[in-house]
């Protein structure tokens, strides 16, 4: 009921980064949106890699929740997960950036064990191989044979 309610009432930054993350959206990762960890609630947590976003509002800047924010990240870390932190501010201007940079972190730590295959052209010729060339590597179909 929390994190329904949590996901409700979210600020602008973390709806406008849901939207890239939702749906496999950033490398075929799955993003979970206010996922219970623990006593906490991760803004923002990829399970499969042990990684959480989280963005901070103006308010985590005061000394008292600069503290509160330290020993969330502790906790989180003794529960084996990684905590990437970004201002709302970030989330909203350079969402790009913000994104790049746990793509980053999500290749460089831990790849995907099942990418998608990718789309291109080709892709739909089922006797298309990245390999040929002028008809090479090219199988012929029953009735060529």
């Amino acid at each position: 009921m929390r994190a329904r309610e949590l996901r409700r009432v979210s600020p602008d930054a973390e709806r406008t980064l849901w939207q890239r993350l939702r749906d496999r959206r950033l490398g075929g990762f799955k993003f979970r949106r206010q996922h219970p960890v623990g006593r906490c609630f991760a803004d923002f947590a990829c399970i499969e890699a042990g990684l959480i976003v989280e963005l901070d509002g103006g308010q985590h800047f005061e000394p008292e929740a600069a503290g509160g924010d330290a020993r969330r990240t502790a906790e989180l870390h003794r529960l084996g997960f990684e905590v990437l932190r970004f201002t709302d501010r970030q989330a909203l201007v350079e969402t790009q950036a913000v994104l790049q940079v746990v793509l980053d972190w999500m290749q460089r730590i831990h790849p995907h064990p099942n990418p998608l295959p990718q789309a291109g052209e080709g892709a739909e010729d089922p006797h298309f191989s990245p390999l040929s060339q002028a008809g090479e590597g090219v199988i012929p179909s029953k009735d060529e044979t």
